[in-house]
């Protein structure tokens, strides 16, 4: 795979024993790639893009990581990247042994039929069924979707979705929203860019942030995170499965009154 032959070349050439940290910017994924005789892709962003969302870093790379940390690779400034060793877990994924929440299924067929990608369908099912105001316990609105925007520190970040919300106290909140379909994984990344998001564009606000995947095509795992001691923590997991309201039964209820 020419990425990996780019990626790891560039690794490689900055990386000795001990080294937590490799700052490199875009152009250097050019350089790296006439050097090696590889055509020069079209979109140099998405070489780092597929390691952040969607593939893990070459083995030869992953190797060098101590136990209980990984390389992953983020953004530091308008086309700047960094291979960051980061102690914990490189995707987050969901606790298969939570149980499942019915939901009545508010989603319109007539959406579903033309929605194009699993992302485009998540988000829909989400917006249409309340599944943020449910999730939080809040009342939400949408205030815009595919944001790009430029970070300090960062550079150019895109949420999937943006919310805003109020509370019966009248606290106003601001809700980045990440949605996976397909192949697509959830990374640290991505959390701490929304994060940065909120606090850098609405530092008035409270920020909930939140991500969501298909687990199958009719549950989605809704997953809630912030910031503690500098380190990205999970604080909140949920299961909803979107049925129709009759098949909702006597004992779900009594379950749901019972344990949540």
């Amino acid at each position: 795979m020419k990425y990996n032959e780019i990626i790891q070349a560039i690794f490689f050439e900055y990386y000795t024993d001990g080294v937590t940290s490799i700052v490199f910017e875009r152009e250097k994924l050019a350089d790296k790639a006439r050097e090696l005789g590889i055509k020069t892709p079209k979109n140099l962003g998405d070489i780092v893009y597929s390691y952040k969302y969607r593939n893990r870093l070459p083995d030869s790379i992953v190797r060098t990581a101590p136990n209980g940390y990984y390389w992953r690779i983020r953004n530091i400034g308008i086309a700047q990247y960094e291979f960051k060793l980061t102690e914990g877990i490189e995707f987050i994924v969901p606790d298969t042994m939570l149980s499942t929440i019915k939901i009545p299924d508010g989603t319109p067929s007539i959406v579903k039929k033309y929605s194009i990608t699993d992302e485009q369908a998540l988000l829909a099912i989400i917006r249409y069924n309340r599944l943020i105001d449910i999730f939080l316990g809040i009342t939400c609105y949408s205030l815009q979707n595919h944001l790009r925007t430029t970070v300090s520190g960062i550079g150019q970040i895109e949420t999937d979705e943006l919310y805003i919300g109020i509370d019966k106290g009248g606290r106003q909140y601001i809700i980045p929203v990440q949605a996976k379909g397909g192949d697509d994984k959830l990374g640290i990344s991505q959390i701490e860019q929304d994060l940065a998001l909120c606090s850098e564009k609405y530092p008035e606000l409270i920020c909930r942030s939140i991500a969501c995947q298909f687990l199958t095509r009719d549950v989605v795992v809704m997953f809630e995170f912030a910031c503690e001691d500098e380190r990205i923590v999970k604080i909140n997991e949920r299961h909803y499965k979107f049925v129709d309201a009759s098949i909702i039964e006597i004992g779900d209820l009594e379950y749901y009154n019972t344990h949540y």
